[in-house]
């Protein structure tokens, strides 16, 4: 909105021409995104706890987590009204990226929502159905999909960018609606299993987001692109102001719920989150640089899916409890120690992932 306000002002005055650059209006989506979050939170938590929408936690947990019990949740809530109001604000509305990305966010927010109501009314952990949850996922992942597919105007929009390897490119046809899916509720989820303690989910996908930032500027750069030897994609340098948006209200939910947290993400932060991670790095074609970068949470969903799988087979647990994170717990370590090993480990990761950008 205030970016199309710029321009209009910019025929009577020529500073204003300052809000057309991508890399300013990326800043204020930072800047903007972390003040809201700032100055809301406290008013918001007051608000959670007046109502008692407090944190339930599982009977099976780890016996530190029964002390979280209360806690006001649902604070991804927070998240998204920064993200929202600052891509409104300073990206360009004309683009149909900015708009998909919007209804994704918006779309896995409010199943979150649903999700996180119901544990709190219910005073259930368990939360909405899983097959209800997951058909609601999909119905708006496969939605995202296909209004991707249909939009695309240049061949490199459905082809899949290999790594750290110069100038192979796969047609994917209809199997980019697939993949596409699959990387929108996958990622999703990802980040959701990994959010279980105070700040563990939030910094990793600050991270991330702000790699794919990166990553959006210089693929929609022809310049750039070209110098690093990346496909050009024309249109997606509009996702920076997204993913800044994301680096700034993840910023400012960090402070109210780093260890011990005040409140928590819930599934309205941590499903919408992941989803939006993952519909980004589809736009901006790095789907397998996203598997690098979260890599903390493919681990955690990894370990999940093993440990279901042994315990059917053989009758026996690979770790002492799923998330990965909970088996550590359970080992002895101290939560804090936990949570700032895995954000060392991303941030190695994302380096390795944003090297993919020279090493071809």
């Amino acid at each position: 909105m205030l970016y199309s306000l710029a321009e209009y002002l910019s025929q009577f005055h020529s500073g204003f021409n300052l809000f057309g650059y991508l890399t300013i209006r990326s800043i204020l989506g930072v800047l903007t995104a972390l003040v809201i979050s700032l100055v809301i939170g406290p008013t918001m938590i007051r608000y959670l706890s007046s109502y008692n929408i407090g944190q339930s936690v599982r009977d099976d947990g780890p016996k530190s987590h029964f002390s979280k019990a209360g806690t006001p949740t649902m604070g991804g809530a927070l998240i998204l009204v920064a993200v929202v109001v600052s891509t409104l604000l300073w990206s360009d509305l004309s683009s149909r990226f900015v708009w998909i990305v919007l209804f994704v966010i918006i779309g896995f927010g409010a199943i979150g929502w649903v999700d996180d109501y119901k544990k709190i009314v219910y005073r259930n952990s368990k939360g909405l159905v899983g097959r209800w949850k997951y058909f609601w996922q999909s119905v708006i992942g496969l939605g995202a999909a296909l209004i991707l597919f249909n939009t695309a105007q240049f061949p490199i929009e459905t082809q899949l960018i290999v790594p750290f390897v110069k100038d192979i490119l796969i047609d994917l046809g209809w199997m980019y609606v697939v993949l596409t899916y699959f990387v929108i509720v996958g990622c999703s989820n990802a980040v959701n299993l990994t959010d279980g303690l105070d700040g563990l989910a939030i910094l990793p996908t600050v991270l991330v987001g702000g790699a794919l930032g990166i990553f959006a500027y210089l693929t929609g750069n022809y310049n750039f692109s070209t110098y690093l030897g990346i496909p050009y994609v024309p249109g997606v340098g509009e996702m920076v102001v997204f993913c800044g948006a994301i680096v700034g209200a993840g910023f400012g939910f960090l402070w109210f719920n780093t260890y011990p947290a005040q409140v928590f993400m819930g599934d309205v932060g941590a499903l919408a989150l992941g989803a939006a991670l993952g519909v980004v790095a589809v736009i901006v074609r790095q789907e397998l640089v996203l598997f690098i970068m979260g890599g903390i949470f493919v681990v955690e969903t990894m370990s999940v899916v093993l440990q279901v799988a042994s315990f059917k087979l053989t009758g026996r647990r690979i770790f002492r409890m799923a998330p990965l994170h909970h088996h550590f717990e359970l080992k002895g370590w101290p939560e804090p120690r936990i949570i700032v090993r895995f954000w060392i480990i991303t941030v190695v990761l994302v380096l390795i992932g944003l090297a993919s950008l020279k090493v071809r």
